[in-house]
């Protein structure tokens, strides 16, 4: 790979004007998860235009590419699309011009590192042989893109890789690369618990059987789950990140959400997890008499396992990595986090394809430092609404994608 480096480096070079404008389009067009139908028009053309064959509408909106040139190895790469529905504050030129809607966990900054790699392995047809497989994934927010797209199809167009590459912005400086082999990210599920209660005047609460109490006293109650159930060692997270319920001040209404949000690395945890909250559900709605058929409604709403880097895929991507960016920038080793991915659902049938995840800085070296200085881990977080991907990450994102695929395709 590194006697072809000075090629790559010079396409993307060439090419880094016109990426920085679709990241800054696609920034300011963001798209909800199954929602991402400019996104997938805007990957499907230019794909298709650099002679990838190309389909869409796998999983709604997703978008599977496949450049086949010669025999070789099978090589997958993912990019997620999705946007998340919070406002943007970053106060960027190019900022969302939807009030409610924000790229603001790096999406729009892998399509374009996908689509940049992508122009570098269309030019380089003399240098690597083999077939790559280009995923643009919907959903991935909603935890629910990758197994609509294993549901729709997807190894019905695509061939079974050999092997997967995803990667990820995230706030630590340009120029870093985290290659850090086994588990990585948590288990998650999503639920939606809707309590049924009997709506009634707010002046005569005696009427009517409050759900919104309800709702409030299992939110309480869920908290114990964790505090008193799983076992002090083990990793849990439990969050309720929306109530919804009624919607005038002297109404009593008849229903409450609760929308759930769970994280795990133990199977036999995510288990102790899911009873408590049946359990209290229904312990609270007995509690205030209600029948059978007015029992919560528990609803799985999304989910995926956790995910795990290979680790012969993952060292062999680190010491290639290594050996061009320097072994100080390629990060070997890190503790899991709580957050989750679906992008290993993708594997399908396939689970023994092996996986490499990338984190990639994305963050302005000295804006990262101050905020160092200032004791802060991070200068910004996923899923806020200041999270920024710096412009300098745009070519340097699109030449690790570049050099992981040239890797395993040379």
């Amino acid at each position: 790979m590194t006697e072809h480096l000075d090629t790559v480096d010079r396409i993307i070079a060439e090419d880094t004007p016109r990426l920085i404008e679709v990241f800054k389009d696609l920034h300011r067009n963001p798209e909800l998860g199954f929602a991402e139908v400019r996104t997938a028009r805007i990957i499907a053309q230019a794909l298709t235009d650099l002679g990838f064959t190309v389909t869409t509408g796998i999983g709604r909106t997703g978008v599977v590419a496949t450049l086949d040139n010669g025999p070789g190895p099978v090589v997958m790469y993912r990019a997620d699309m999705d946007a998340l529905a919070m406002t943007e504050a970053t106060g960027l030129d190019w900022a969302s011009h939807d009030p409610m809607v924000g790229h603001m966990c790096g999406h729009d900054a892998h399509v374009t590192w996908m689509l940049g790699m992508a122009r570098v392995l269309a030019r380089t047809t003399d240098i690597w042989s083999g077939t790559a497989v280009l995923i643009g994934q919907p959903a991935e927010e909603l935890i629910s893109g990758a197994a609509a797209m294993i549901e729709e199809g997807l190894y019905d167009v695509a061939p079974k890789p050999e092997a997967f590459i995803a990667m990820h912005t995230t706030p630590v400086p340009v120029g870093l690369v985290a290659a850090v082999e086994g588990e990585r990210m948590a288990g998650t599920d999503q639920l939606d618990i809707v309590f049924h209660g009997v709506g009634g005047h707010g002046s005569m609460p005696q009427l009517a059987k409050d759900p919104v109490l309800m709702a409030a006293q299992a939110v309480v109650g869920f908290q114990g789950i964790i505090s008193r159930t799983v076992a002090p060692n083990e990793t849990a997270v439990l969050t309720v990140s929306s109530i919804q319920a009624g919607s005038a001040y002297n109404v009593i209404p008849d229903r409450a959400l609760l929308k759930v949000n769970l994280r795990w690395f133990n199977p036999h945890v995510r288990e102790q997890l899911l009873t408590g909250i049946r359990a209290i559900s229904t312990g609270i709605a007995r509690s205030w008499d209600m029948p059978d058929e007015l029992l919560p409604t528990i609803t799985m709403a999304g989910g995926s396992t956790p995910l795990v880097n290979d680790a012969a895929l993952t060292g062999r991507l680190a010491t290639a990595l290594g050996g061009i960016l320097g072994e100080h920038n390629v990060v070997r080793q890190l503790p899991a986090v709580t957050g989750s991915e679906d992008c290993h659902l993708l594997k399908g049938p396939h689970q023994d394809v092996p996986l490499s995840y990338l984190m990639v800085g994305v963050a302005d070296p000295q804006v990262y430092a101050d905020a160092a200085a200032g004791g802060r881990l991070f200068p910004y977080a996923p899923h806020s609404p200041d999270y920024l991907v710096d412009l300098a990450a745009i070519p340097f994102g699109t030449r690790i994608a570049s050099l992981a695929m040239l890797e395993l395709l040379a």
